[in-house]
């Protein structure tokens, strides 16, 4: 598995990490022995990056996380959580150092660590990525010793420029995927000159990509894409990657001609197609079982993909989802 420093932490990992929003909750119930599955089997292949979050199952994930930890001292891998949301609202008026506080210290608490790798702002309201007193709360917790780097995540671009201009600020995490291309154009190369690492989430589009579903495909009633289809829950982009259900189907169909054209597995090639642009560290997508774990750590091993592979991902992009997607995030 290729290694990646990831931005001002200096710390190397993976560039296929893993996003362990599915064993908190939110994509349907995953049992505690299919998300330690989950875990194991990424370690296995190499991966060396857990994504979370303080609010993922209420806690759930960072404790699953925790565990696994204790249980496998040996993996020296990086583990970056988030805070923000636990808050009414995240904005500007929670985004505290007492709140801070209060919320690294229960993640710390559920991860079983003294030290946070790294927290990222989780998606807050844009004055809150513009605020000193926020960047100087990050910087007293540093101090402190409660978390060895902060970093943002967000949902627009220039929510990402505003955080990349922060000296302190270690990393951004963006959605970035094929039918998300829109960070190319300035985020990367923004992040790069400055030496900030860049975290791709949704690299799937909540498995668009995969290209398994079809128009009548049904998902349960605790998973997001069914209740955050219209953005009922949170932000749009995030289920979908912001694409209508019906169109995604269809273009991902057409993505998984392409990738198979390729000799390619539909979800390995959007793997590797994020892994692969540059200014990018490392891609975080999800898996509910040991064998998505395992079949999304190949995309490490992607040779570089063609320029006709490129070109033609490029164009079903500009033809069939950028009205809907670019202008918005």
């Amino acid at each position: 598995m290729d290694e990646r420093t990831l931005g001002r932490t200096g710390r190397h990992v993976s560039a296929i990490g893993l996003g362990t929003w599915q064993i908190g909750g939110g994509w349907g119930t995953v049992e505690d022995s299919d998300a330690f599955a989950v875990l194991d089997a990424a370690a296995e292949t190499g991966v060396t990056f857990f994504d979370t979050a303080d609010v993922y199952g209420d806690g759930r994930s960072e404790q699953l996380i925790g565990r696994w930890r204790a249980a496998n001292p040996d993996w020296s891998g990086t583990v970056a959580t988030k805070m923000v949301r636990r808050a009414p609202a995240p904005s500007l008026e929670h985004a505290t150092e007492e709140n801070f506080r209060q919320w690294v210290d229960r993640s710390r608490k559920n991860l079983g660590v003294d030290t946070l790798d790294l927290v990222q702002l989780h998606c807050p309201e844009t004055p809150v990525l513009e605020s000193d007193a926020a960047y100087d709360a990050l910087d007293t917790l540093v101090d402190d010793g409660r978390i060895a780097a902060y970093g943002v995540s967000v949902e627009t671009c220039d929510q990402a420029l505003t955080a990349i201009a922060r000296p302190h600020v270690a990393s951004v995490q963006i959605i970035l995927n094929a039918f998300r291309q829109k960070p190319i154009e300035a985020v990367l190369p923004a992040a790069a000159q400055a030496g900030v690492g860049i975290i791709a989430r949704v690299p799937l589009a909540s498995g668009l990509l995969s290209g398994r579903y079809t128009k009548d495909t049904v998902f349960a009633e605790d998973d997001h894409r069914t209740f955050n289809r219209n953005g009922e829950a949170f932000d749009v982009g995030e289920t979908f990657a912001g694409v209508d259900f019906a169109t995604g189907v269809d273009a991902g169909a057409e993505f998984s001609t392409l990738a198979q054209d390729a000799g390619l597995q539909p979800t390995v090639a959007a793997l590797a197609w994020v892994a692969q642009q540059p200014g990018v560290t490392t891609v975080i997508p999800g898996a509910r079982n040991a064998e998505q774990a395992h079949s999304n750590s190949a995309a490490g091993d992607v040779p570089d993909l063609s320029e006709d592979f490129l070109a033609k991902v490029f164009e079903l992009y500009q033809r069939a989802i950028k009205p809907q997607v670019h202008h918005r995030w």
